[in-house]
């Protein structure tokens, strides 16, 4: 953020300060040709920034709350894109929108996460497909070897998972596609030129909506009906590779963050390690206790003995301290006995490692579960 601020401040800066010049030069001169007061032109210039907020503009523009306005405003509200140039003005359409967003963001976000997971499935069915027709091919498989059910099916994909880094490619060439075909049907029709269309694309499918430039906002386009279709699907489906495609990037940043930790692990941290190691005893039999309890099963009374606070080689480990070192794994394993019991056992993956995402929700849960690379061993 440090480093993003510092470049965005000196590029943009300068272009501030001549603009603003310019503003004040004009505002200047407006004033004395129409002999006004500076003062109320700036109080009318505010009540028009005022106005602006509720839909006026001075181009003609589409009306902003008719069925289709409202239809383009909330798919930019539950995709958070939110570009800004139509807000709720009452107090019941504020209040409406704060209910409305929660559920419609979840649902969305929902969505983009599925979608995630049914494409990292086809491509692993596209792999797997491919593996057995070049297996058909050498004669290995019979050409009549597939499965039936659906479940086997998605159970033979299971060892098909693709690379994390051949999915992010994928994502890669089918956001640069969408942008491109987007920006082709922008330019003409909006009358942008094709890096200002390209740079709407990135801005509106990774949600950011700066709102400096809007698509379909015009009362009339040529072909207006197909344009406006055009145009959702263009979103829905840049917003869905976008999206996507940061969630695999975050998957990669945490591959290179944990291969960088493990390159630059210092020799100190060894020999903590090995020191907490050492200081650790087994579970079952402590090493240093400052007291000997004996527990009763019959009355569970506790006897304490007048030893020096060691306990002897053969000695077994009391009820007690049994239970208090081990109650996480008796609660596991009483978990896991109910549910064996009631016939649905947990499956657990073999890609369920030790690692800070690997057990979770939403796209890092999917994306750790789903592809063959979570971790950089190198």
């Amino acid at each position: 953020m440090l480093c993003g601020a510092a470049v965005f401040s000196a590029i943009e800066l300068p272009t501030e300060r001549e603009a603003k010049e310019r503003w004040e030069e004009r505002l200047e001169n407006f004033t004395r040709r129409h002999n006004l007061s500076r003062a109320e032109l700036r109080h009318f210039l505010r009540e028009y920034e005022e106005a602006s907020v509720a839909g006026i503009r001075v181009d003609d523009i589409r009306p902003r709350w008719d069925f289709t306005g409202a239809f383009y405003f909330v798919g930019t509200v539950v995709s958070t894109i939110g570009f800004g140039m139509t807000t709720p003005a009452t107090i019941g359409g504020k209040i409406f929108l704060i209910f409305y967003g929660l559920i419609g963001c979840a649902g969305t976000i929902l969505f983009f996460n599925l979608f995630l997971e049914r494409l990292i499935t086809v491509i692993a069915y596209v792999m797997k497909s491919c593996h057995e027709r070049q297996l058909r091919r050498k004669g290995v498989l019979p050409h009549n070897g597939r499965r039936g059910s659906g479940t086997s099916e998605v159970d033979s994909l299971a060892g098909w998972k693709p690379s994390v880094y051949y999915v992010m490619l994928i994502l890669c060439v089918a956001s640069l596609i969408i942008s491109c075909c987007a920006s082709a049907m922008y330019t003409p029709i909006e009358g942008w030129s094709y890096f200002d269309s390209l740079y709407f694309c990135f801005v509106a499918f990774s949600t950011i909506g700066f709102g400096d430039l809007v698509s379909s906002q015009n009362i009339r386009y040529e072909s207006q009906g197909l344009y406006r279709f055009g145009n959702f699907v263009f979103i829905l489906m840049g917003v869905c590779c976008i999206y996507s495609l940061f969630n695999v990037i975050s998957i990669v940043i945490k591959q290179s963050i944990n291969w960088i930790l493990k390159k630059f692990a210092c020799k100190c941290c060894h020999r903590c390690q090995r020191r907490l190691f050492r200081s650790r005893r087994n579970v079952v039999m402590p090493g240093n206790v400052r007291s000997r309890r004996n527990i009763s099963i019959e009355t569970d009374a506790v006897n304490e003995s007048d030893t020096d606070g060691r306990r002897l080689s053969g000695e077994m480990i009391s009820m007690k301290d049994f239970l208090a070192s081990n109650k996480v794994s008796l609660a596991i394993m009483q978990k896991q006995l109910s549910e064996t019991a009631n016939g649905y056992p947990r499956q657990m993956s073999s890609n369920s490692k030790q690692n800070g995402f690997s057990g979770g929700v939403g796209a890092l849960a999917i994306m750790n579960n789903r592809l063959a690379e979570t971790s950089v061993d190198r």
